[in-house]
């Protein structure tokens, strides 16, 4: 586990996502292939965005019930991280969910928006172009319809540069129902 640091209160990420990856030569389309160790999490990660294995959501969630949420103080609601790709069943959403059954709190699945990029943000090179790419992409819902302050857990799956989730509690930040803003992400790049 690592904490991760940004414009939240508190962060982690459970694990490295990738542990190594050795270029094995190129495929019959020229596409360099590589060789990858991922980590436990990661791999688990990968399994359920990429091979569509949904069976490890449940595995997840219960990581970070056990492994991240003890460590933030009195998270009163979950908010899943909105996806890039358009997918019928969205990850984070679904691990979201899942972490809201096992600590019993309410996830507000359309709190946080995210306005359609054409530039995926994987793409870009470095922090500023993606800062720059996610300038105002980001909106709130007013989903609280009481008033008060409270304390937020926002969930994503990967910590790269951290651009996204700055992104994100930049605008969740402006929002005058949260007062502590935590993020838990599944890996983190470097």
């Amino acid at each position: 586990m690592k904490q991760i640091l940004g414009n939240w209160d508190l962060g982690y990420a459970l694990d490295k996502h990738v542990i190594s990856s050795v270029y094995i030569g190129d495929d019959q389309y020229g596409h360099s292939r590589f060789e990858t160790t991922r980590s436990k999490v990661g791999e688990a990660m990968y399994q359920l965005k990429y091979q569509g294995d949904w069976t490890q959501v449940d595995i997840l969630a219960e990581e970070i019930a056990v492994n991240i949420y003890p460590k933030f103080d009195k998270v009163e609601f979950l908010i899943p991280m909105p996806a890039s790709k358009v997918r019928a069943k969205q990850p984070v959403t679904e691990l979201t969910k899942a972490l809201g059954k096992l600590v019993g709190k309410p996830v507000y699945e359309n709190m946080l928006i995210k306005k359609p990029k054409g530039t995926q943000l994987k793409d870009m090179a470095t922090k500023e172009k993606k800062i720059e790419i996610l300038r105002d992409s980001f909106s709130v819902s007013d989903e609280i319809s009481n008033t008060g302050t409270w304390n937020a857990l926002l969930v994503d799956d990967l910590f790269d540069t951290g651009a996204s989730l700055e992104a994100a509690c930049a605008v969740l930040r402006a929002y005058p129902k949260i007062k502590n803003l935590y993020v838990a992400t599944l890996t983190y790049k470097k």
